[in-house]
């Protein structure tokens, strides 16, 4: 009996001690089980849970567990790549491709991922990885004989940086670690950091396991080098000597640390090893401190917490399995963006993007960006409601809810003497996120902070009182719509300054008057919910008022379609200025139920020419006829052209709304083929997709993205 009890018993070993096989972490729901391998569409880059995680001097990693040319690793912004190197009796490892059974994923969730493979034909692994903080990663590896003969088993973990800036500085001894510093830049190719922000430059490595390794070492060169090293030169005097070269203080590539184990049959034994990265500014105690509380704690209890996050979420049954994959992935993605409260605002809140970190992603909420509550709500009601409570919280007093809100305030971009707010989706948000909580609480402050949003769109973007909206001088980010605009955008390549390039506020915007119309419809539907009835009945008049305005001043009936229209004359011209460009807004009066039967057919034709919009991987930012439109995304930001999810989901939500469920879903089908692609190719996220072909240079793992997760939620049968 005592024999089965110690077969099947759990227990961290942190000095690598031989051990019979056990059991290794498992996740307490099948419906979050996985099988992803190399080629399957999973999200792979982690950052450490919301509680443990900060701001500024916060280090995400995107795990490679699928490019064959080299061991599993994880990367971080700036920060070099950690692995670990099998050598079994004496036979190098070097990369995936050489392995006897390929890694699988069989759980993965925003902090932490657990794997399997087999290096060698009878050693079978079993691995963790865990952000445990913004300034720890934590690999846990369990290597098991499952073969008739004795395994001489060695494991190298490294931390290459792959830059000319790694110092190794010392070992030290007590903590089993080796100290070394690295730079970074605030220099990005999209946005660079803020200067003024804290973001660590001068760094600090701490890179070490939970036991005395055999030896350690520094050394130059690349992978193919260290091969020699890890070898056993059978002709050399002191063949015996497999030590590593055991040098510090010196200017290195890459440090390592080797461990030794001889594993009869059956036995198993257990490794952890640890990268700590923080500002050289900052006490290592702090990560040993960490390490230490590790080095006494299973793993279980972190993934038992994420068990209990996803238990919230709709158990859609998918038929295919690689389909879970990517809504599984989609919530790991916003949950992986949200950081706890601190400076300015006492609520949780999200950056864009966490890994990789490029400034304008770093930069705190937009009301564009937080339509990813649509799904988050499902994974975590209580922290979507706090995040809507940034706005709330920092509100201006004139009822502004501003372009940005977070840690640094109210940023309001004032530009002419007129402050910048965002696309105004404030109140759909909220009502779509009670929907979900049915907090009324919550529903009661949303309400009373939107009314007062939209009393001051009214009095501030809508200048000349006619009715419809104009957006504000810095209409360029504000609209979101802010680059290679075939209307807002004057010249074709953005040669001109933002004052001359940016007409979008000397017209009369199709797309703004739609958002105000859904959120006087928003607001109707909460009053309604909160029995103030006579707030209803004025939100339904002011609604009523715009959806005429729109169908009479936007409506094009010669091509059947919406525009825009000149502020002042309101024609379909600007100056020399043809505006009947048909662009995505034109299917938003579906989202906002701005139209009748008879129109909305007219626009689901439109919708489905395959010549102009129906493309093999969404709804593109402008018709494939304009002359203005490119599939290629080469960049952040492009309207001409690329896919945004969160605009087609739009569309999407208009259809369903109208009663074309079949058209909706297909267009979810096509977004997901988007999205799946990428997932399997590179295991990324994108802030944009091509409508039309498979490679995308713009920013990777943006949090709206997301969104493709309410998608599934809303058009899986």
């Amino acid at each position: 009996m005592r024999y089965i009890l110690l077969m099947v018993f759990v227990l961290f070993i942190s000095s690598g001690k031989i051990l019979l096989a056990q059991t290794f972490y498992h996740v307490n729901d099948e419906y979050l089980k996985i099988e992803a391998k190399a080629k399957s569409p999973i999200y792979t880059t982690y950052t450490a849970a919301m509680q443990r995680s900060r701001l500024y001097g916060d280090k995400g990693y995107k795990m490679d567990y699928y490019s064959s040319c080299s061991p599993i690793d994880f990367e971080g912004d700036q920060a070099g790549r950690f692995f670990h190197i099998f050598k079994v009796n004496k036979v190098v490892i070097p990369s995936i491709a050489e392995f006897y059974k390929q890694p699988v994923i069989h759980a993965s969730f925003p902090d932490m991922a657990l794997l399997e493979y087999k290096p060698w034909s009878n050693l079978h692994v079993e691995q963790a990885f865990l952000v445990y903080s913004s300034s720890l990663a934590v690999v846990e590896i369990q290597m098991t004989n499952g073969g008739p003969d004795s395994l001489l088993v060695e494991v190298y973990p490294v931390l290459e940086l792959g830059n000319d800036s790694l110092f190794c500085q010392s070992y030290d001894a007590g903590h089993f670690s080796l100290i070394a510093t690295h730079n970074e830049t605030y220099k990005r190719l999209i946005s660079n950091l803020y200067r003024n922000g804290k973001y660590p430059r001068n760094c600090r490595d701490i890179f070490g396991g939970s036991s005395t390794p055999n030896s350690y070492g520094s050394y130059s060169g690349n992978m193919a080098d260290f091969y020699n090293c890890m070898k056993t030169d059978f002709y050399a005097a002191n063949i015996h000597n497999d030590s590593l070269n055991m040098i510090t203080g010196v200017w290195t590539d890459f440090i390592c640390m080797h461990y030794k184990y001889k594993l009869a049959p059956g036995q198993s034994v257990r490794l952890r090893y640890y990268r700590g990265w923080q500002d050289i500014k900052e006490s290592p105690e702090e990560i040993f401190r960490q390490i230490a509380f590790l080095n006494n704690s299973s793993l279980q209890p972190f993934l038992d917490d994420n068990v209990r996050l996803f238990s919230r979420i709709p158990r859609i049954h998918f038929t295919n399995p690689e389909d879970k994959m990517v809504y599984l992935g989609a919530f790991n993605l916003a949950r992986g963006c949200m950081l706890p409260p601190e400076g300015k605002t006492s609520h949780n809140y999200y950056v864009f993007s966490r890994q990789p970190l490029w400034g304008w992603g770093h930069g705190h909420q937009v009301l564009h960006e937080s339509l990813t509550m649509l799904d988050y709500a499902f994974l975590d009601p209580y922290s979507a409601m706090e995040s809507q409570r940034v706005y709330i919280e920092q509100q201006d007093t004139s009822g502004l809810i501003a372009y940005r809100h977070g840690p640094r305030g109210k940023q309001d971009y004032p530009h002419k003497g007129m402050p910048t707010t965002s696309a105004p989706f404030f109140n759909w948000i909220n009502l779509e996120v009670f929907k979900i909580s049915r907090d009324t609480a919550f529903l009661r402050e949303a309400y009373r902070s939107g009314a007062r949003y939209v009393v001051w769109l009214y009095k501030n973007r809508d200048t000349d009182r006619d009715g419809t909206f104009e957006w504000g001088p810095y209409g360029l980010i504000e609209n979101v719509r802010d680059w290679y605009n075939v209307i807002f955008q004057v010249s074709k390549e953005r040669f001109l300054d933002i004052d001359k390039e940016d007409i979008s506020d000397e017209l009369e915007c199709l797309d703004l008057s739609l958002m105000v119309l859904k959120e006087l419809k928003c607001l109707s539907s909460m009053a309604a919910l909160l029995k103030l009835h006579d707030e209803q009945t004025h939100w339904d008049s002011l609604a009523l008022n715009l959806q005429h305005l729109i169908n009479e001043r936007f409506w094009d009936n010669e091509t059947q379609f919406f525009y825009h229209v000149d502020k002042h004359t309101h024609e379909f011209r600007f100056m020399t200025r043809d505006l009947k460009r048909q662009e995505i807004i034109g299917f938003l009066p579906l989202w906002a139920e701005a139209v009748d039967s008879v129109r909305a057919a007219v626009l689901v034709k439109h919708l489905t020419d395959t010549t102009r919009f129906w493309r093999k991987y969404g709804v593109p930012t402008l018709s494939a006829l304009d002359d203005w439109y490119s599939p290629d995304v080469d960049y952040c930001c492009k309207w001409n052209g690329p896919v945004w999810l969160l605009w087609d989901y739009m569309v999407v939500d208009g259809l369903r709304q109208y009663g074309y469920q079949s058209v909706a879903r297909e267009l979810a089908a096509k977004m997901m083929l988007a999205v799946k692609t990428q997932l399997a190719k590179n295991h990324n996220f994108w802030e944009s997709y091509s409508p039309d072909n498979e490679v995308l240079n713009s920013p990777p793992n943006y949090i709206w993205d997301a969104i493709i997760a309410r998608v599934l939620i809303d058009c899986m049968p």
